[in-house]
Order: structure tokens, then C-alpha cells, then sequence
């Protein structure tokens, strides 16, 4: 029997094997002797020793290595698994590496396990000996992609989905992306992502997103394994169903009330606001409502979970790109400060959860049941999303399970329509030419009313303008999934078709697909219209194109209508099921707030913003950074005053 090895676990012994490599002088390997001059060796440092003295800077040029050693470091075209496995015994002793390199690889311990099953220890130890072996002992890649080059602050000062996209342009996708123990291979192409997300979904799964987001989402339906998720999604998914998200639409008028009589009070004094702020606190208050049928009241005072649930998510992303999991080790927990945050944030999110399932536990309304069954939600007291799981389920639903489900929704529902919302008005905002058009619509079809769902319908441009903000700002800019059986990457818009051997972690950049101009014309372009012109690009004949056509009867164009070019929720099976919420959600906010207010941007904030190297001097420059969806750095701060209405 192959010994197994918690996923943690995997992380911390690969870092072990990597120290001696670390630890080494400049110029002389761990392993012995001095290893072969190779323009990738620097990019398996991990951060934590990028700014040592006696080591290179991280991802160092290629240009200049090139020129030292020559065109004999060419990589080599990718082998087969059966080459690799006919010629292991055969593998001589490199000038990086060391004489008991391949003893090390017969250990039980070393050992994959069986493709399709969840990878152990063994497999992801293979992955790291594929990267060890192509960076230091001269072997080709068993993937066949580029690796990277750069330096790792590119990617880790909250903006790495802009990293990941200049790696894109340099060297295409997939490329392979190393630090310290930890690799991912990136994914760029809607092809390359249809083919993981739909067409060979069962070779894949959640892999490390799983893994960071467990103390947080537990089994939830974004981090659940195959098994869990199918479970959870029948249970869960009735829940949104078609009558419900009538029913919200109004729901979101009613919680956006309090947002509107906050506006409108700044504009009697200040007449500036941080606008990001606002749409979090008003898309929790949604989230408060809808799910839990509980008021949270952020638009009026300052709610604690907004800054917990951010916390949350930061942490999650620091942990992915954190080379060993030192969170696992004794005593961290309270010697650590972030640590420590983090698990107080935790604590809060969950005593709020637990209060709230304890108290729809309780307060079970007999009568509800039947007008639930029959999809009346006109006639039901509490529509909320809780008191559908508690009464159809069963009172005695685990606790557990209702916990993992609603964390998701708490966390995932209002961070992303409150990005969206934020992106959106800024856009519209350095686009008076789009304002005046949205203005127009809104002002035509609903006046002073509170949006109904048959005038979001009428809409059209008013909701192209929330899929264009999607576009743009996909939320979030990454997946995450990990290979459960080695297959050959579909090449694609790329000159690469990578295989993807079994334990290797997958990005897939959403952001980079979306700002290609070889699936979106002037991609950088903010372009509602964009969305009712059909295009396909020759060059890509695996591609099938954008068609309006393909959501024709819905309301917002999807995964399907693009070939996977457009993904603001995924695709395939595991795509998000809180999409048509979102979106609806984000609209209804629109309407009301862009009806009542005027919005300039606040010209006291103006700063120029440093990314990657480029000072970009934009209209007013609010920056980027990411906390699994995408933030400004410094909050959306606008003058306001009321619409002058006729």
C-alpha cells in the first residue's frame, strides 16, 4: 500500500526537499556540483529568500543568461510519459543534481497513486521532480510549457492576475509558474479552459483551492470535492429557482433604500463618498436579507463582518501562494498575528452563521412548507434562502452542513455584485458618453419606481453594461483546479499544447481570457455593445466564436454564447449557481442609484499608480488589488450630487 500524506503535509516535506537547493552559496548546488547554467534555475526561489544578499533576484532576465550560455539551453520538446518512464533508468547524473536523485524517486512514499483518485503525496512530489529536474538537472519538461521569468513582486503585492497576464504575452499558454516548492501551470486560452472546466471536468478538481478555503467554507459548494458537491448542488440549487429571483428583484429595491437616503444626506453636506464602501454594505445588507432574512443594517453603521469576510479571503489567497503551510504547525495559530486576526475574523463569521441557523431552527413556520413547495413566495412570511434549506430539509439538518453552505453564499454573494457595482461606475464614470445612454434607459423605463423583473427585461444596455464590467473585472480574475488524471492541453490560440501530468496545479486566468484581442477585438475597450456583434477569429479554428444568438431568451450572455471566452461565473458543471443573483442584483442597484445621483470623480484623491514598473497617469488611477475578487487599492472616492430631474 502507497503510504498517504495529508495535503499539508505534501507542502511541507516538498519544501524540505527544496532547502538544500536553497541554502546553497551562489554558483554551487546542494546537490554537489555546481549546477548547469540555466536561465530558469532562479525561479525556484521561494519570496521568503528572494531579498536574501547572496542570492539572485527571483526569476532573473532570461536575456542576459541566454547570452552566457548559448543556444544549447533551448528547451526540448516536451516527452511522453512512456519515453519518460522507458528512459528513467537510463537518466545519468547531471551536473545539478546528485548521485541518489533517482534512489529517492523509488520510495514507497515517492510513489504516485492511481489517476482519478485524490492526489497524496506522492503525485505532488512528482510534480516538484519534473520542475527540480528541468530547472537544475538538465532534463526536458514533461509538461512541454515555458517556465516564467520574472520577479516574484510582480505577482505578490495584491495585483498578480496583472503579473500573470504579462507572463501571457511573453510566453503564451499554458506557461508554468515556480516558487519554492509550489508551481502552477496557467491557463489563458478559452480553449485550453473549456477543455478543463467542461470537456475533461472528471480529470480535475478543486485541488489547493480546497485546501485553503476548508477552515473558512469547510465542504461548501465552492471547495467541496466531486462527491460533496454533487450532494450539495441538488440541495441547494431548488433553491434559486426562477419564481425566487422574481421575488428577490423586489427585495433588492426594498434594501436599497437605506443606500439611497444615505447619498442623498452626503449630498447635503460633504458631497463626497467612498463608493466602494457603500455598494459592500449594501450588497451585504441584500446578502442579509435573501439568505438569512436578517438585517444586517451596514449602509447605516459600520458592520464588522464586511472587514471579517475580507480578512478571510485575503488570507486565502496569501496561503495559495505561500510556498509551506506554516499555519499547520504547533503553536502558530497564537504566535502568529495574522494568524491570529485571521482566526478572530473566523470566529465572528461563524458565531454570526451559528445564530442565525440556531434562530431559522427555531422559528420553523408550519404554514410557509406548502407555499414553499408550491413556489408561491407572494403568500410565504420568510423567503429567504435559509428558511428554504431548514423547511426542506428537515429540522433536523446538520448544523454543520448548513454552515459550510450559507458561509459560501455570505462570502461569495456580496463580494462579488459589490466589485462588479464598483467597476461599473467607475467605468461609466470615465464614459459620460455610456452614462448618459444608461440614464436614458433607466429614466424611459422605470422613472422613480423600484425595478421589476419585467424592466430589467427592457434593459438591454443597462445590462450589456454589467456584462461588460464583467468583462473587464471578472470576479474572480482566477480558478483554481488541480489535475486528477494526466491529459494532453489543447493548444488552441497558443503555439503550446502542454500535458498536464496528474497532481499539477492549475490557474486559469479568467482576466488574461478576457483581455485577449484574440477573442475581443479593442479588449481594453469598455464596450457594452461589444456583446450584440457576433466575432470569430480564423487563427483559432478550435474556437467557436462569440454569437448573440446563443443567449438569445436570457438575460445576460454566458460561457456558452462565447465558447468559453467570456466566464464571470465559470463554466461547466462547477460554474457558479449564484450567477443570475449577481447579476440581477447588480442591475436593480444600478437603476436606482445612477437615477437619483451624479457622480464625479474626486479630484482631492488623484494619485498616480505604479504597476509593474509603469506609471499609468489615468483619469483618476484607483489601482487594482485582489481578495479573491477584485478591489481598488484605495477605495472609488466620488463627488456626489443629487440628478437634476425634469
Amino acid at each position: 500500500m502507497v503510504p498517504t500524506i495529508s495535503p499539508a503535509g505534501t507542502r511541507t516535506l516538498a519544501l524540505l526537499a527544496s532547502a538544500a537547493i536553497l541554502s546553497s552559496p551562489p554558483g554551487a548546488s546542494a546537490f554537489g556540483a555546481p549546477p548547469r547554467s540555466r536561465a530558469v534555475a532562479p525561479s525556484f526561489l521561494s519570496p521568503s529568500v528572494r531579498s536574501s544578499s547572496a542570492l539572485p533576484t527571483l526569476l532573473r532576465s532570461s536575456l542576459k543568461d541566454k547570452t552566457e550560455v548559448g543556444e544549447d539551453t533551448a528547451a526540448s520538446p516536451p516527452p511522453s510519459s512512456e519515453h519518460v518512464a522507458e528512459s528513467g533508468e537510463e537518466k545519468k547524473e547531471s551536473d545539478g543534481l546528485p548521485w541518489w536523485w533517482e534512489l529517492v524517486w523509488k520510495l514507497p512514499i515517492m510513489q504516485r497513486t492511481e489517476p482519478g483518485t485524490d492526489c497524496q503525496f506522492g503525485d505532488s512530489a512528482h510534480v516538484l521532480r519534473t520542475n527540480i529536474e528541468q530547472i537544475y538537472g538538465d532534463y526536458p519538461s514533461l509538461d512541454g510549457c515555458p517556465l516564467a521569468e520574472g520577479d516574484i513582486s510582480d505577482i505578490a503585492d495584491g495585483t498578480m492576475f496583472i503579473g500573470l497576464e504579462r507572463y501571457n504575452k511573453q510566453y503564451g499558454s499554458p506557461y508554468k509558474l515556480c516558487f519554492g516548492p509550489k508551481s502552477f501551470l496557467v491557463i489563458s486560452d478559452p480553449v485550453q479552459a473549456r477543455h478543463v472546466l467542461r470537456d475533461e471536468n472528471v480529470k480535475y478538481d478543486k485541488g489547493i483551492l480546497a485546501e485553503i478555503l476548508k477552515p473558512i467554507m469547510g465542504k461548501g459548494l465552492i471547495p467541496a470535492d466531486p462527491v460533496t458537491w454533487n450532494i450539495r448542488r441538488r440541495q441547494v440549487v431548488p433553491g434559486f429557482h426562477k419564481a425566487w429571483l422574481n421575488h428577490m428583484v423586489g427585495l433588492f429595491g426594498y434594501c436599497n433604500e437605506p443606500l439611497i437616503d444615505s447619498l442623498d444626506k452626503i449630498c447635503d453636506t460633504t458631497g463626497k463618498v467612498e463608493m466602494e464602501e457603500k455598494f459592500c454594505s449594501v450588497a451585504l445588507d441584500i446578502i442579509g436579507k435573501s439568505v438569512f432574512n436578517y438585517e444586517f443594517g451596514s449602509v447605516k453603521k459600520e458592520s464588522p463582518v464586511i472587514k471579517a469576510v475580507y480578512c478571510a479571503l485575503l488570507e486565502a489567497e496569501h496561503r495559495s501562494m505561500t510556498p509551506a503551510p506554516y499555519w499547520d504547525l504547533p503553536f502558530a495559530n497564537e504566535l502568529v498575528p495574522r494568524l491570529r486576526k485571521f482566526n478572530s475574523d473566523l470566529d465572528l463569521l461563524n458565531d454570526v452563521l451559528d445564530d442565525l441557523i440556531k434562530r431559522a431552527k427555531n422559528s420553523r413556520i408550519v404554514e410557509d412548507i406548502e407555499d414553499l413547495e408550491a413556489r408561491d413566495y407572494s403568500k410565504v412570511k420568510d423567503p429567504s434562502l435559509l428558511r428554504f434549506l431548514v423547511d426542506m430539509r428537515g429540522a433536523d439538518v446538520d448544523n454543520k452542513q448548513l454552515r459550510d453552505d450559507l458561509m459560501t453564499m455570505l462570502i461569495a454573494g456580496h463580494e462579488t455584485t459589490a466589485a462588479v457595482l464598483t467597476w461599473a461606475l467607475f467605468e461609466l464614470t470615465r464614459h459620460p458618453e455610456e452614462m448618459v445612454r444608461v440614464r436614458e434607459e433607466i429614466d424611459r423605463v422605470v422613472g422613480d419606481r423600484i425595478p421589476t423583473m419585467e424592466d430589467i427585461k427592457e434593459m438591454k444596455f443597462t445590462r450589456l453594461v454589467v456584462a461588460e464590467t464583467l468583462r473587464l473585472y471578472p470576479e474572480p480574475p482566477l480558478l483554481i483546479r488541480r489535475c486528477r488524471e494526466e491529459n494532453v492541453m489543447p493548444k488552441g490560440g497558443s503555439e503550446t499544447q502542454g500535458t498536464v501530468i496528474r497532481g499539477m496545479d492549475m490557474f486559469i486566468s479568467l482576466y488574461n481570457i478576457h483581455h485577449s484581442e484574440t477573442f475581443w477585438p479593442n479588449a481594453e475597450k469598455f464596450d457594452p455593445d461589444r456583446f450584440t456583434r457576433p466575432y470569430s477569429n480564423p487563427d483559432v479554428p478550435e474556437w467557436k466564436g462569440y454569437d448573440p444568438a446563443k443567449w438569445e431568451g436570457k438575460l445576460y450572455p454566458t460561457e456558452n454564447s462565447a465558447d468559453f471566452a467570456y466566464l464571470p461565473f465559470g463554466g461547466g458543471a462547477r460554474k457558479c449557481i449564484g450567477d443570475d443573483f449577481a447579476t440581477l442584483e447588480a442591475t436593480v442597484t444600478l437603476a436606482m442609484v445612477l437615477r437619483r445621483f451624479d457622480f464625479q470623480f474626486d479630484q482631492s484623491k488623484k494619485t498616480e499608480v505604479d504597476w509593474m514598473d509603469t506609471v499609468y497617469k489615468l483619469e483618476h488611477p484607483v489601482g487594482m488589488r485582489t481578495g479573491a475578487t477584485i478591489h481598488t487599492r484605495k477605495g472609488l472616492h466620488m463627488d456626489i450630487s443629487r440628478r437634476k430631474l425634469d
